[in-house]
């Protein structure tokens, strides 16, 4: 077996600070990875001259070659073949345009890539990162909204992450490369327009690991993706009415770090769980679920749950922001769970 990759690249050049946005600290993190690994690929549709369908791959076939180009609309075919490439030694990255788009290529993901270590006993690994953007923007229907987190993290093998800021952009996807195995990184592509201060270069984060955004005392909020600013919108929202919530950006789905959850938990007594995709089913219950059977004793109100309730999204704007699992909808669960 190799050597670890994210201990191999655990030193890194001086590090420097742009101003970038969310998409331009996607394209930074595979010109590192580029940069960092002969071995390391990006492939998909329109990534190599196009730069990708919404400029993630901006300038770096120019840079590499062939080592950025374009594949077939097939998804099936472009895991499949990531699969094969990671097993003999390469480190593809590839992009799915939509995360719906995963299901017409579930085998590779689940069946394939998911069990080279299992099935080969540990004498393969499969280091290939697959990222895409999902949930919903107005006017995107049915076919490219949905949030499916949960299909991958139920699925031993997969590290799976959400990243809900610029910075978070740039060094969750290096996390996800630089690890040897199969990761699958969603982003949100109403963020790709934020902005924000990026740190480039420096040490590689272990994989995993929750982050407290906004410490309180008086109810916990769970969360990940987009919807981490909109709950600090609605923490900020009930903070003026004597209500102080803590929330917490899960950031890595798998390996969850339960922990943080549980010493949030604790110290505040309460829990809302909030995501976008669908409730039931949603990867809040299984926070849900390890809460109230790991944590009871703490629990001083039931726990509240905030997702796009059990439909396909209208691709009308005005039906959209009805069903969005928004700021308002969060601050009226943490008011729910605080008693108010």
């Amino acid at each position: 077996m190799r050597e670890l990759a994210s201990q191999a690249v655990a030193e890194e050049e001086t590090p420097v600070r742009r101003d970038l946005t969310y998409i331009q600290a996607v394209t930074e993190a595979q010109r590192w990875a580029l940069e960092t690994f002969p071995e390391a690929i990006v492939f998909g549709e329109d990534v190599g001259l196009p730069g990708g369908p919404y400029g993630s791959s901006k300038g770096l076939s120019r840079e590499f070659g062939e080592r950025v180009f374009d594949t077939p609309i097939s998804e099936s075919a472009m895991i499949g073949a990531a699969v094969g490439a990671a097993m003999r030694g390469l480190r593809p990255i590839v992009e799915i345009m939509f995360a719906d788009f995963f299901l017409v290529a579930l085998d590779q993901v689940v069946n394939q890539a998911a069990n080279v270590r299992y099935v080969s006993e540990g004498r393969f690994a499969a280091p290939l990162t697959l990222r895409s953007q999902q949930a919903a923007t107005p006017g995107a229907c049915a076919q490219h909204s949905q949030s499916l987190e949960a299909f991958f993290a139920h699925t031993p093998g997969i590290r799976v992450c959400l990243p809900a800021h610029v910075g978070d952009a740039y060094e969750l996807l290096r996390a996800a490369i630089a690890c040897d195995d199969p990761a699958i990184v969603l982003e949100n592509r109403a963020l790709y327009p934020t902005k924000a201060e990026v740190v480039l270069g420096g040490p590689v984060e272990p994989i995993g690991g929750a982050r407290v955004e906004r410490e309180g005392d008086g109810v916990t909020v769970v969360t990940w993706s987009r919807l981490v600013g909109e709950a600090l919108a609605a923490a900020d929202e009930v903070a003026a009415e004597g209500v102080e919530a803590e929330v917490v950006d899960l950031r890595w789905l798998s390996p969850l770090d339960f922990e943080t959850i549980a010493a949030s938990v604790a110290k505040t007594g309460r829990l809302v769980v909030a995501h976008e995709a669908n409730l039931t089913g949603g990867f809040g219950a299984e926070i849900a679920a390890r809460v109230a059977a790991e944590c009871f004793w703490d629990l001083d109100a039931p726990i509240e749950r905030v997702a796009l309730p059990d439909l396909r999204m209208p691709a009308s704007p005005l039906l959209h922001a009805a069903v969005f699992p928004d700021a308002g909808k969060i601050a009226a669960a943490i008011r729910r769970a605080a008693g108010r």
